[in-house]
């Protein structure tokens, strides 16, 4: 009845790059490298659901070597991993997620995000976290070079849960 699904994702930053997570375009000197906008919490996003429903990964459904996808907004991969959750009959309770990149500070940014992937997934903000963390000047991520999320989403099947939400 319960699914649990995990993402991860990682992407390169480079000067005069656009930074996108969640949708959102944050204002950045360093933006993330990718085939299609490298939003890296859309991705991971997108891996959680399709993770926890078993119908592969982003990489399955959206190669990057396929030329279709090169600069292609991530909410497509997103709308596509709900649809598939849909036709499984399954729907999100929550979601939990950690940006890791060293700047800018997303916090001013996090309401904006929320209510972006609320909208996209049809859920409460209140079901959403989005929580920034610094890798405290240790490793890629520290000295700037990267941005890494992870993503944990819990879903439960439609048909089921009358068996216990009763």
């Amino acid at each position: 009845m319960f699914r649990i699904g995990l993402g991860t994702d990682i992407h390169k930053l480079e000067r005069g790059k656009k930074l996108i997570l969640g949708g959102i375009k944050i204002p950045s000197e360093f933006g993330a490298i990718g085939h299609s906008d490298a939003d890296a919490l859309i991705h991971a996003l997108t891996d959680a659901i399709l993770g926890a429903v078993a119908a592969g990964d982003i990489g399955t459904h959206f190669p990057d070597s396929d030329p279709r996808w090169k600069d292609a907004d991530s909410m497509v991969f997103l709308d596509r991993a709900i649809e598939i959750l849909k036709e499984k009959l399954y729907r999100i309770v929550n979601v939990d997620s950690v940006i890791t990149l060293e700047k800018p500070k997303l916090k001013p940014f996090i309401p904006q995000i929320k209510s972006n992937l609320a909208r996209a997934l049809g859920i409460d903000e209140s079901c959403i976290s989005v929580k920034a963390k610094t890798s405290e000047g240790l490793d890629s991520i520290g000295a700037g070079l990267a941005i890494k999320v992870d993503v944990i989403v819990l879903l439960y099947h439609a048909e089921r849960e009358t068996e216990h939400f009763e």
